[in-house]
């Protein structure tokens, strides 16, 4: 184990937004490297997401990317012999990371022709509160209250 914790490295932010948080999604969304066609997958959805609803897309995202937040999650504890799913909150750069992975995840395995599409019709779903992201996080926050029994065991 370290002495120290890893320092972050400070991420720039984007050329079109200006903004750390596009940077951190684009960096998840981006496979082998590829981070100019992951750049061109992003701007490309939140284009086609400002076309579809006639609103601002980085809007539409960001509200997309909140509602897919988880605030609980659950976390599989030892505790004479049988394990319990403890509810615990989640620390505030993990919901980010989470809900960044999810809206990627679920977009992926959507079906549309490009990955622009996917990405595009995702974030539609998430800010509208429907699609699989969304009902993930709704999965999570379930199981969370159906364990709440279990919260006195905190980890």
């Amino acid at each position: 184990m370290r002495k120290a914790q890893a320092k972050k490295l400070p991420l720039a932010p984007d050329g079109r937004f200006n903004d750390k948080l596009v940077t951190r999604f684009i960096n998840n969304l981006m496979w082998e490297g590829k981070k100019s066609t992951a750049i061109t997958i992003f701007y490309d959805a939140v284009d086609k997401v400002s076309k579809i609803t006639n609103e601002d897309g980085y809007e539409v995202w960001k509200k997309a990317l909140s509602n897919v937040t988880p605030a609980v999650e659950v976390r599989s504890r030892r505790i004479g012999g049988s394990t319990f799913q403890i509810p615990s909150e989640v620390r505030a750069d993990r919901k980010i990371s989470l809900s960044i992975k999810w809206l990627i995840r679920y977009s992926r395995e959507r079906n549309g022709r490009t990955m622009a599409d996917k990405l595009a019709n995702e974030i539609i779903a998430a800010s509208k509160g429907e699609g699989a992201a969304f009902k993930k996080k709704e999965d999570i926050h379930r199981m969370a209250e159906a364990n709440k029994a279990f919260s006195h065991f905190k980890v």
